[in-house]
């Protein structure tokens, strides 16, 4: 059976704000520790969460996928995704797919919370 080629660390670096650190492959087989992330970056109220892909190795239409279920998640609890850390080829995607439309894409880890608390 696959496993998940992903970890997932979550922190808070102030009360409003999640981030989840995303390191290895994000694919169909990183939806559990996906959605456990999230709970657990938002479990004492916070409402912005931050996606920091400066780990990632891959990530494939599964993984775009899941992060469409994650972002329908939040946007139904009136919370906001954020992303930092994609590469060019990434960035790119999220342009082709029109994700960067709906999640709000930032270079760094320090903008995305900045831009999070605007």
């Amino acid at each position: 059976m696959n496993q998940a080629q992903v970890t997932l660390s979550v922190r808070h670096p102030s009360p409003k704000v999640g981030v989840i650190d995303v390191r290895g492959d994000l694919t169909a087989f990183a939806e559990d520790a996906l959605m456990d992330a999230y709970k657990g970056a938002t479990r004492n109220g916070a409402r912005n969460i931050v996606l920091n892909f400066e780990g990632l190795e891959y990530m494939n239409s599964s993984g775009i996928g899941l992060l469409v279920t994650l972002l329908i998640r939040i946007n139904r609890q009136k919370q906001k995704l954020l992303t930092c850390g994609l590469s060019e080829h990434y960035v790119h995607i999220f342009e082709l797919t029109r994700l960067n439309e709906a999640i709000g894409m930032h270079e760094s880890e320090a903008d995305a919370i900045a831009a999070s608390t605007a």
